[in-house]
């Protein structure tokens, strides 16, 4: 899996906040026990799942002590069976102990997501449609919850507030109508920035038809409902469904022919995989 979204710097500077928030004045379980004899530990999955986070892990120990050795025999992206041996740790046996903790938190939290996102897309995989995030993310998190996202075969949403006009009810309301709004963000953003309105009723899609906005959400309509908004739309926006998407209910909303469905139970609902440091 080709890295993205996470450079080696941005890697490093949320490690170290995380190993400062966690170690605080020292590990007064391991500073008095262990030293600088050398250990092997063994990164193990108790879960079937998707990996994701092994850089974000070996940042972890890098931070700690430079000359920690760790082989890994999967990569992000790759299906990992319950048993699964992922990495091998060789290194002093403080800093071992040290960044335990924190290196699981990562791993396990960004594989949880991977796995779950990829329950997501393989439920729609006779369909066009994409599973993509939301903006309902862990503060300060965010970059490493997208990569998981993207790891576990689902694609982006905007990254924050700047990346795309999104239009919801509130912004309609203030504005006084569709239209209106439509005209007062389009006079004034780039020529680079799409514009996405929120919809929970059919006459709402054709007044975004009628202003040429480029993407239609569909908000918590039913799938005949979706459907006859598609026929409407007949391709003249990105159609995006979303409200009440589970994985019970995905294929039956790809079915309408949406091109996006996103959904904040990928992140927000994702539990964590069972991964462990065994020495």
């Amino acid at each position: 899996m080709t890295k993205f979204l996470l450079h080696d710097f941005i890697i490093e500077e949320h490690v170290k906040s995380a190993l400062k928030e966690d170690i605080g004045f020292g590990d007064i379980s391991t500073d008095y026990l262990a030293g600088d004899e050398l250990i092997t530990a063994e990164l193990n999955t108790r879960n079937d799942g998707i990996l994701c986070g092994l850089d974000v892990l070996k940042m972890v120990f890098r931070v700690l002590d430079k000359d920690i050795e760790i082989v890994s025999y999967f990569q992000d992206g790759d299906e990992i069976k319950k048993g699964d041996k992922i990495a091998e740790i060789k290194g002093k046996a403080r800093f071992v102990l040290i960044g335990e903790r924190t290196a699981l938190n990562y791993i396990q939290r960004m594989s949880g997501i991977a796995t779950e996102t990829n329950k997501y897309q393989k439920a729609i995989e006779p369909y066009k449609s994409k599973i993509v995030d939301t903006r309902k993310t862990t503060p300060n998190f965010r970059m490493f919850e997208k990569y998981a996202v993207k790891v576990g075969g689902g694609a982006l949403h905007r990254f924050n507030l700047s990346d795309c006009v999104m239009l919801k009810d509130n912004h309609i309301k203030l504005a006084g109508s569709i239209e209106k709004a439509v005209e007062k963000v389009r006079a004034n953003i780039s020529h680079a920035h799409k514009i996405e309105v929120e919809c929970d009723t059919f006459e709402q899609v054709k007044s975004c038809v009628s202003v040429g906005v480029d993407i239609i959400m569909l908000d918590n309509m039913t799938p005949e409902q979706m459907k006859e908004c598609v026929e409407y739309i007949d391709h003249r926006a990105i159609v995006e469904a979303s409200g009440n998407v589970k994985l019970s209910t995905v294929n039956e909303i790809a079915a309408t022919g949406v091109d996006i469905i996103s959904s904040s139970a990928i992140v927000a609902k994702a539990g964590t995989l069972d991964i462990g440091l065994d020495m």
